[in-house]
């Protein structure tokens, strides 16, 4: 009789630092899109600025429904005190040591490993990344950073072992072009399995008390790429506000993001009080999604686009962003992947005739000129990750002169990057120049170290 053969199944490891990215974790899991593996743990790290204030996403209510998908899990936080899991990552010299420290500490022994990671360029992401440098990588996005470009040249090293991208298709008909560069291909974790989990954990929430009919106000993650700014964000929330009341609407549900500050709550409440509106703050932090089919809201409407074309796409509810998906001034609203997570709400979702009418019906974009206008974002906000984007952005700009295509283009933009719209037609030739877009390109990276 043969010796048993050892167990070659992969321990899996999958990082979550947000709700969001547990409960997708949750339903790829069930749609059997994350495969059979010895071993598959849920690494949950709080990269909230000051993780002691933020609850960890194991730590919410909703949270439990979704822990039997999970052999075990583990606290990257604890691992790393009192280093802090968003700015951290190892030296060369020092990841084999960690790796081994890992290994000996979550009891791994000699297995393969294999991670499911949100992002791989910053955070836990890229310091595991490194810790096991042979180890397949899986990234998944949870709202719609799917469709933006890969915010920054990736090592690759890294990149070319990236094997899929798990993303919820927010946007029916728009093609994922992150990590494009890379070949990896994109799988959509079905809507069903999505709202199965968000329905398994809405039975665990406490009940909000808000009546039927309510209005579901988002707050947006004050840390992700593109968020308004504070002062920016306040005057947004006091028109919604105002919309939501002139359109008849007397009962909010706030959702704040777990990271919001709770001075944001606070200036909304006062707010509302101004305006007669009656708000429910449920009681914790609650997972959005969860709060959907508990609540099952007549609107949905705030900052976190990603979040709202959730609530209509996924959870078939109605979705407005109320005229917060507007262009943001200047170049610099590029940084970070650029506008596209605004411009796809701005196309899909109704607001767009302003916020006193958060129920007006969006802008008639076909299918088309939005993936023509969302690659042409991506190209603007990284043409060094997505040069092959260059002649297709040039023929689209070309064709679309109208200002509801140009207004997500800043001039000085259009410019700096020898694009149809940035200069008179007579300089063309001059700022196509190999050594004037040199100079535009140093210029750029100078202002950016300016602004840091």
């Amino acid at each position: 009789m043969s010796a048993p053969r050892p167990n070659t199944s992969p321990v899996r490891l999958l990082v979550a630092s947000t709700p969001h990215g547990a409960a997708l974790l949750a339903a790829a899991a069930d749609a059997g899109l994350l495969g059979t593996a010895r071993e598959r743990l849920l690494l949950v790290a709080n990269t909230a600025p000051v993780p002691e204030t933020v609850p960890a996403p194991d730590a919410l209510p909703g949270f439990r429904p979704l822990r039997d998908r999970f052999g075990r899990v583990l606290s990257w936080n604890a691992a790393l005190a009192p280093l802090h899991p968003a700015a951290w990552t190892p030296r060369p010299d020092d990841a084999p040591l960690w790796e081994r420290q890992l290994r000996s500490l979550w009891g791994l022994g000699d297995a393969a490993v294999e991670l499911v990671v949100e992002r791989v360029e910053t955070g836990p992401g890229q310091a595991l990344a490194r810790i096991f440098p042979d180890a397949p990588l899986t990234v998944y996005a949870t709202g719609l950073s799917a469709y933006g470009p890969t915010p920054g040249r990736l090592d690759p090293l890294v990149g070319t072992r990236v094997r899929r991208l798990l993303h919820p298709g927010l946007a029916p008909g728009l093609r994922p072009l992150l990590l494009a560069e890379f070949g990896v291909a994109a799988d959509q974790v079905p809507g069903e399995a999505l709202r199965a989990v968000a329905a398994r954990a809405a039975r665990e929430l406490p009940d909000p008390g808000a009546p039927e009919g309510a209005v579901v106000l988002l707050g947006q993650d004050p840390h992700a790429p593109g968020a308004l700014p504070p002062g920016e964000e306040e005057r947004a929330y006091g028109r919604l506000l105002r919309g939501l009341w002139e359109a008849g609407h007397r009962a909010v549900v706030l959702a704040p993001h777990p990271a919001d500050p709770a001075h944001r709550a606070r200036g909304i409440a006062r707010r509302a009080a101004e305006l007669g509106l009656k708000l429910y703050e449920p009681q914790g932090a609650q997972p959005v999604e969860a709060l959907y089919e508990r609540l099952r809201p007549a609107l949905v409407t705030g900052c976190s686009f990603g979040a709202l074309l959730a609530a209509s796409t996924v959870h078939g509810l109605p979705a407005s962003h109320g005229g917060t998906a507007a262009p943001s001034a200047g170049a610099g609203a590029y940084e970070g992947g650029g506008p596209v997570p605004a411009v796809i709400a701005d196309a899909l979702l109704p607001g767009g005739a302003g916020p006193a009418d958060p129920t007006a019906p969006a802008d008639t974009t076909e299918p088309a000129e939005l993936a023509g206008l969302v690659r042409a974002v991506a190209f603007c906000a990284q043409p060094r990750v997505n040069p092959e984007l260059r002649g297709e952005t040039e023929r689209f700009l070309a064709a679309h002169p109208e200002e509801r295509v140009r207004r997500w283009f800043p001039r000085r933009l259009l410019a700096s990057l020898a694009l149809p719209g940035g200069l008179p037609a007579g300089l063309g030739p001059v700022v196509r120049s190999p050594a004037v877009r040199r100079a535009a390109r140093r210029a750029r990276a100078l202002g950016r170290r300016a602004r840091r």
